[in-house]
């Protein structure tokens, strides 16, 4: 119980993010954004528009904290863009989720689309928007399918648990 909090939390998140969004860089024709509160920039390829993108890794990687951040960084994106007189919309600031269904989207995902009106895009729909490519997202979850189960995590995880192990609050819970 202890052991999966640290190998599946914020860190490995951050480092997956991180990585996506290189790769949406360097691979596709998106390109990262100095705007704050927005991760990468790519013209549409379902509807020819310029979107904003703030990039999640799954469906319930959002807490409550992160809706009131995010609708900031897009009111504050949408109020630059009208300053300097260029068409920005609510639907152009969205959320993409890396992977996932819409129907397993947390209720924080569903507040910033149903409340905030910025649509949030998840999985196939996400990087068939990116892309152009409907069978993109099937692809690509094949292709780090088959890396994971290449992948020995094992020193990683021996490592977690020899770290844990020696935590003063882990060894009271021993005695």
């Amino acid at each position: 119980a202890l052991i999966y909090p640290r190998i599946l939390g914020t860190s490995i998140t951050t480092s997956f993010g991180t990585n996506i969004q290189k790769f949406t860089n360097d691979v596709l024709d998106a390109f990262g954004s100095t705007t704050s509160g927005i991760d990468i920039e790519f013209i549409d390829q379902v509807d020819g528009h310029k979107k904003y993108c703030q990039l999640k890794a799954g469906p319930n990687t959002l807490n409550k904290d992160d809706v009131e951040t995010i609708v900031g960084h897009f009111k504050s994106t949408i109020r630059l863009a009208r300053t300097n007189n260029l068409r920005v919309s609510l639907d152009d600031m969205i959320i993409g989720v890396i992977y996932g269904e819409s129907d397993d989207l947390s209720g924080h995902y569903l507040r910033i689309n149903n409340q905030y009106h910025h649509p949030v895009h998840v999985g196939q729909d996400f990087w068939h928007r990116l892309t152009g490519d409907e069978g993109f997202y099937e692809k690509l979850i094949t292709v780090i399918g088959s890396v994971a189960v290449e992948a020995d995590y094992s020193h990683e995880l021996e490592d977690v648990i020899r770290q844990l192990a020696e935590q003063d609050d882990v060894k009271n819970l021993s005695q």
